[in-house]
């Protein structure tokens, strides 16, 4: 059976993206149609990035809060099925200072990863239903590439935002896997050993803002909140223990799946590695 999807999977600072990139570029030199799709895409197929979801309560007390904005609120927002869908990032580069930043945070205030974990769970998995009923009809030999949301985005509100039990976090993915097992997916999980040094790795390469943000989320909320940690070293200790329930899920899943060590980072290396694997899945 034809390979549809292919999931990029690791802890931040892993290197997800250039792993991903050069997994588009191997098989566009083999001539494969490919579809890369990363982390930040405010048009994700299978995801949300950037997106609200207000009940049609809810939306209406919006607009008449923001009379100012009315037009732009309801010319964007999507109905779906008993709310609406605001996609307040796209909004926001669209209409500039036309769409005032105090808007744009009271939006973001019930963006779809800022939900609670029952609702997120619904949202994004009629959105990985949809996608995959997509790509079923459009009957083509394309392959997509998603970088970081099969894993990543499901543990990071169940486990870092909410802390959720085990057993809702690795039931919402084995349910994605379900949803997807039509296209019949290849995984590759990135492994990283020392997380202390990769994450202090990634501080460095990335804005101030992003390692600020990054520590805040999680230390300030779910797991880290309740295990009471702080500051960076609290951040590693949190990330330690998503690693140890990603490298669980990854063992319970059924898809095509393989274990990529990324340690000691080598291009030359990853490629040949990556070579093999696509030969052996595709």
């Amino acid at each position: 059976m034809t390979k549809k999807l292919i999931l990029i999977e690791g802890l931040p600072g892993s290197g997800k993206s250039t792993i991903a990139k050069m997994v588009s570029e191997i098989l566009t030199e083999q001539g494969k149609r490919v579809q890369l799709i990363q982390e930040g895409n405010l048009d994700h197929p299978a995801d949300y990035d950037g997106v609200a979801f207000y009940s049609a309560e809810e939306f209406r007390a919006l607009v008449d809060a923001h009379k100012a904005y009315k037009h732009i609120l309801e010319s964007k927002a999507t109905a779906y099925q008993d709310g609406f869908l605001i996609p307040y990032r796209k909004m926001k580069e669209e209409f500039g200072v036309d769409f005032p930043d105090y808007v744009v945070q009271e939006i973001f205030n019930k963006d779809i990863y800022e939900l609670p974990f029952e609702q997120n769970v619904k949202l994004i998995t009629e959105k990985w239903r949809s996608f995959t009923e997509s790509v079923i009809s459009a009957d083509d030999d394309s392959i997509t590439i998603f970088e970081c949301c099969f894993i990543q985005n499901p543990l990071t509100i169940g486990m870092v935002k909410t802390n959720q039990s085990r057993e809702e976090n690795v039931q919402y993915v084995l349910e994605l896997e379900r949803i997807v097992q039509p296209l019949n997916p290849l995984l590759i999980y990135i492994h990283q050993e020392d997380l202390a040094h990769t994450f202090n790795k990634a501080i460095h390469e990335r804005p101030k803002e992003w390692s600020a943000g990054f520590v805040q989320y999680y230390t300030n909320q779910g797991w880290g909140l309740a295990k009471g940690y702080h500051g960076v070293e609290g951040t590693v200790k949190v990330l330690q223990a998503r690693k140890e329930l990603e490298t669980e899920i990854y063992q319970l899943l059924k898809m095509d799946k393989h274990w990529l060590d990324n340690s000691e980072y080598n291009r030359a290396a990853c490629q040949e590695e990556l070579e093999k694997i696509l030969k052996i899945s595709l």
